[in-house]
């Protein structure tokens, strides 16, 4: 079961929004798909993008997957601790394992993102 409080993408990003931040990683699902995650690429901070844009990529022992930014913004904070510790996103994905902060253009972007019980009926619709 995805956690309550966050909304999802189709890529398996998820966003948790406070005010006009958001806090974005990948599921729990992407990283099992994933497998065991060994590099991790993000933007820098003050990069600008549109949603659905690429921003980053994850490498894993399996394939690289890149990164789709749910919604559109300015990227505030990234996570330095996943470049000595990529396997964070394998370990806490919802936690310790979050990739970038957001300030967020448009909220209303978010209207268009699944709720936890939408994408884990889209997860199941997958396998």
């Amino acid at each position: 079961m995805s956690p309550e409080e966050l909304l999802y993408t189709k890529e398996h990003e998820w966003i948790r929004v406070d005010g006009g931040v958001g806090i974005i990683g990948i599921t729990d699902h992407a990283q099992r798909e994933l497998g065991d995650v060994v590099y991790v690429e993000l933007p820098k901070v003050g990069d600008r993008f549109e949603a659905g844009q690429t921003f980053g990529s994850v490498e894993s022992v399996k394939a690289v997957s890149e990164l789709f930014l749910p919604v559109s913004g300015e990227i505030i904070d990234i996570n330095e601790e996943l470049g000595s510790a990529p396997e964070a996103l394998n370990e806490d994905p919802y936690g310790g394992g979050w990739l970038v902060r957001i300030r967020i253009r448009d909220l209303g972007e978010t209207a268009e993102l699944m709720s936890n019980d939408k994408y884990d009926a889209f997860v199941s619709a997958e396998e």
